[in-house]
């Protein structure tokens, strides 16, 4: 076997990723939303998109879904170039505003799904809305907050898309319900093996639900990872400040305080063993003190390394 077929092989094999981005830019008249954004998403992964606002995350989630076309460089999704016959059938998006018609009951709200989808799973939608207790007979504009939220997500789900993408689906509802979504889509995405896309501000509600993390600022991506690994290459150091200087010196100091007495340094070790001196104290860092960091270090970035071919 010579080395030509050897790597068509390892490409025929190698799984095509849910979304990547090459170079992609969205502009709205003289301002960038999105500029030299480049990532990529494996595909069966829960992931958490964050960024503040402003930062380009719901330009970058139409992009996906095909409602906008970039300016410069391209999205795929599962292979194939963003809103496409290819893709459309195959992607689901769930917007912060949960589209329903008000006028509807929801019983009209999954024939219109229906209608609209042909890889519809009737059965799935009727079964999922029973299990909440929602009627069928009632009309959604008087359905509670959180139990409009389920049937916009029941509608998505009923596509039985391979990539469900979610544009801040917590938005304006209570704990409670905000719990009650994200069990529910966890559930299905444990029987479905999809990937999905979530965006949120709020980073409590990605932990534990989440393995894969993108951090946009200022229209680029800062973060792109496995969030194992990415908190697994990152500490928090805590030691006297005129040692900080030397410590800075050798890691890559993504953030940092200090006082007359005591520097606090997040900092990104890759898989290198930390040798401080013993006056340094360090631990691990949460998805929240992680995100928090790089969003208040725009010009600090964690990306992929990027894979070579062996030779």
């Amino acid at each position: 076997m010579n080395a030509v077929t050897t790597a068509q092989n390892a490409l025929t094999a190698a799984p095509t990723a849910a979304l990547t981005t090459t170079g992609l830019g969205k502009k709205y008249r003289r301002n960038w939303a999105l500029r030299d954004c480049s990532l990529s998403v494996p595909q069966g992964r829960v992931v958490a998109m964050v960024g503040p606002n402003g930062a380009g995350k719901t330009t970058l989630l139409h992009l996906a879904v095909g409602l906008l076309a970039p300016d410069h460089g391209e999205v795929t999704v599962l292979g194939a170039r963003a809103g496409t016959t290819r893709t459309l059938p195959r992607v689901a998006f769930l917007a912060q505003d949960k589209p329903l018609y008000g006028g509807f009951s929801v019983a009209d709200m999954l024939r219109f799904g229906a209608r609209m989808n042909p890889g519809w799973d009737q059965a799935f939608a009727e079964r999922r809305l029973a299990s909440l207790d929602i009627p069928a007979g009632r009309r959604v504009g008087k359905l509670s907050g959180g139990q409009q939220a389920q049937v916009a997500l029941t509608v998505a789900l009923a596509k039985r898309p391979d990539l469900l993408v979610l544009d801040e689906p917590l938005a304006n509802l209570d704990p409670l319900a905000r719990h009650e979504v994200m069990r529910g889509l966890m559930a299905a995405v444990a029987d479905s093996g999809m990937t999905v896309v979530l965006s949120s501000h709020v980073v409590s509600d990605l932990v534990d639900t989440c393995d894969w993390l993108v951090v946009l600022n200022g229209g680029r991506v800062q973060v792109c990872g496995d969030i194992e690994d990415l908190l697994a290459e990152h500490r928090l150091l805590t030691g006297p400040s005129e040692l900080a200087d030397g410590v800075a010196g050798r890691l890559t100091v993504v953030d940092g305080d200090r006082t007359d007495r005591q520097a606090t340094l997040l900092v990104r070790t890759g898989t290198e063993r930390l040798s401080l001196d013993p006056r340094w104290t360090d631990r691990g860092v949460s998805l929240e003190e992680l995100v928090l960091a790089y969003l208040r270090r725009p010009e600090s970035a964690a990306l992929p390394r990027p894979a070579l071919a062996s030779t």
